[in-house]
């Protein structure tokens, strides 16, 4: 099942998430080569692609986990919410409708 997982960021968070970005990165990278991620990214803190140093306020992950469980463990696990960067992170089933499901 698909699941969505929303982080939000503390204030001023881009030094934090410079620090450990390679790492969750990596974690992604796993995910997306066992096909379980669907869309993963960060959203600007500006209406901007670059947001340079007004930085980010959260991040977005849409991927497949055998169970809810499953899915809030690896946001738990990863690197911005350990780190600090993450304030709190959201993890709840998600139904895709559009576009349809391979």
């Amino acid at each position: 099942m698909l699941y969505s997982i929303v982080g939000y960021d503390v204030p001023n968070s881009l030094p934090l998430r410079a620090k450990v970005r390679g790492e969750h990165i990596s974690r992604l990278k796993v995910l997306a080569s066992n096909g379980h991620l669907v869309i993963a990214g960060p959203n600007p803190a500006i209406d901007s692609l670059e947001p340079g140093d007004e930085g980010f306020t959260g991040s977005i992950i849409i991927a497949r986990f055998k169970s809810l469980e499953e899915a809030k463990a690896w946001a738990a696990d990863d690197p911005y919410f350990k780190t600090g960067v993450y304030h709190r992170v959201e993890v709840k089933p998600f139904k895709q409708v559009l576009p349809a499901a391979n």
